[in-house]
């Protein structure tokens, strides 16, 4: 039998199968703002996640609007093309192949910031700053790099493949001199500058989110070897899929190391694997390669993962003890350093195969990354001071001592991302007692109504006094607790989230590998006012909800109450209880 040629144009085919690729990894480089919430959330106090939260969804609302509006164009006068993109922008099908491929870079160099800055910036100046860094300052970086080619040594060129310096180590930067001009958060330092830990609320969040981003940085690195096929005189090829084999490998291995490095080094400093320099080292490995997967030789990988990994610890004990700077989620060692170590160590770990095509020798290489490196950095620190230092000095850069206390979810949203923790909430039966609508004075044995408490001694609960019962108890039993309260008839009681200490011992803990001792232990303190029901009945029931037999279940305190008075109706005594 014959061959029968394919019957379609081998340019359409190669142009829809690299479409089909370049808006996979676009569209799962975007997912990897799921996993900056979740990191970052994670790594924020309970008061502050809806601030990160809301954070992460406008930096990729308003920067890729900018960047679409304004950043393409600043890009284009950088590379010397003039006000527009350096594509056809005629041809639909590169909006997507080149613009919105190269939005989704800028959107994740401009989310790293938002972690250096947590608790404490007010979200309008967070939000101006990532309006100019999508507009002015990454574009300005991608026009001297990528776009403009314009940074280089001897003929050879600055390279980072995937963005390890120009997305990672410029964010990280940036976010190590914005959390340098908005100064620590409240309590990070004492007088004599040693450093606070201020844990955060969720380590789970925090893993959660560093494996979606590792899932999401195969777009990242394998994904920017974007030409699937290309079409040559003999036919179909491959094209930067020729090498996209080691680009995976190498993502992959430094990514591995990433985070046994820094697990092992938070192990010899502490005696213990710290779960989050684990999570953190994991992402230091990922950008530390990302610069160079595609030209690094598999053991490159392993030094250059597990050095980005080993110097994380390293790195943010100099940054907090040492330079004072409260990097929340360390957003510069593992983004900053990092992503310098892993561009600068091109000349170290180049494969042959790379250097054949390079004109110089690996020194040349070297100062080359150098170049590319300081230019970047500079102008990043610059820039980035600029902008936060004018919105220090005109007062618009951080929240007020008031609102840093109570919470940025409260103060800039007015949220509360955990509503249900020691605050009061709806009892499953409605706050009736035995799901009766009737009130505790209603109810009698026989099941008829009456006025009046059926008593077995005949007088009056309480004396006829009115008395206050208050207990501190743990959060986690106050839903048994109001249960209970609305089975004897008193559904009615204040809930306060407090902390303090008693019986129940103080713990220590861990926080990037730093211990801290936890003497205050957080409770509820319910507080519940009674007239016609006999206070004896109301701790008993209280009891009855809050013991599970370990130290620490809490206390009761039964207290009289001179006097009452009933807003609404002007009641007093006992009737207005």
């Amino acid at each position: 039998m014959e061959p029968t040629l394919l019957q379609s144009d081998v340019e359409v085919l190669a142009e829809g199968i690299n479409l089909v690729w370049v808006l996979t990894v676009t569209f799962l480089i975007f997912f990897m703002h799921a996993g900056f919430a979740m990191l970052e959330a994670g790594q924020v106090r309970s008061k502050n996640v809806a601030n990160q939260l809301t954070k992460n969804l406008l930096t990729w609302s308003v920067g890729v609007t900018v960047f679409f509006l304004i950043g393409v164009g600043v890009e284009g006068v950088v590379a010397g093309n003039g006000f527009a993109p350096g594509f056809d922008v005629a041809n639909v099908n590169e909006w997507a192949s080149v613009w919105l491929f190269g939005a989704v870079f800028a959107m994740t160099a401009a989310t790293i910031v938002s972690g250096a800055v947590a608790g404490r910036a007010k979200l309008r100046a967070y939000i101006l700053y990532t309006f100019l860094l999508a507009a002015v300052i990454y574009p300005v970086v991608t026009g001297l790099t990528w776009a403009g080619e314009l940074l280089s040594y001897n003929g050879v060129l600055f390279d980072d493949f995937a963005g390890g310096m120009i997305v990672h180590g410029m964010g990280g930067i940036a976010g190590l001199t914005a959390a340098w001009m908005l100064g620590p958060r409240l309590d990070r330092y004492n007088e004599d500058g040693s450093a606070n830990v201020i844990p955060g609320h969720s380590l789970t969040f925090a893993v959660l989110g560093t494996l979606i981003l590792a899932f999401g940085w195969y777009g990242f690195n394998v994904g920017t070897a974007a030409e699937v096929i290309t079409v040559t005189d003999d036919g179909l090829a491959l094209g930067d899929f020729a090498y996209v084999g080691r680009v995976a490998m190498t993502t992959t291995i430094a990514m591995a190391c990433g985070a046994m490095g820094a697990g092992l080094v938070a192990w010899l400093k502490t005696g213990k694997v710290d779960t989050l320099y684990v999570a953190n080292g994991l992402l230091a490995g990922l950008v530390g390669i990302t610069a160079i997967p595609h030209a690094s030789t598999w053991w490159g990988a392993f030094l250059v993962g597990g050095l980005a990994g080993a110097q994380l610890p390293l790195v943010f004990g100099f940054v907090e003890n040492y330079l004072k700077i409260d990097d929340v989620c360390a957003v510069f060692p593992v983004h900053g350093s990092a992503g310098v170590l892993g561009t600068l160590l091109l000349p170290v770990v180049a494969s042959p195969e790379y250097m054949s095509g390079i004109s110089g020798s690996r020194v040349d290489v070297f100062i080359a990354q150098i170049v590319g490196v300081a230019v970047i950095a500079v102008w990043t620190i610059a820039a980035t001071a600029l902008v936060w230092g004018g919105l220090k000095a005109i007062g618009q850069a951080r929240v007020t001592p008031e609102h840093e206390r109570d919470g940025l979810d409260v103060s800039e949203h007015g949220v509360d991302t955990y509503p249900e923790f020691g605050q009061p909430d709806v009892a499953t039966d409605g706050g009736e007692r035995f799901g009766d609508s009737r009130t505790s004075s209603e109810l009698r044995t026989d099941g008829g109504s009456s006025d009046e408490i059926v008593r077995t001694d005949g007088g009056e609960p309480n004396d006829g006094r009115i008395k206050m019962v208050t207990a501190i108890v743990r959060p986690d039993r106050l839903g048994e607790i109001k249960q209970s309260l609305a089975e004897a008839g008193a559904p009615s009681l204040t809930v306060t989230n407090v902390s303090g200490r008693g019986s129940q011992p103080a713990k220590k803990g861990q926080w990037r590998g730093e211990e801290y001792t936890v003497d205050l232990h957080q409770k509820v303190k319910i507080e519940c006012v009674v007239a016609d029901i006999p206070a004896e009945e109301v701790v008993e029931a209280i009891r009855e909800g809050a013991e599970t037999g370990e130290p620490g279940d809490g206390k009761i305190f039964v207290m009289p109450v001179e006097s009452a008075m009933q807003i609404r109706t002007g009641k007093t005594g006992p009737d207005a209880v």
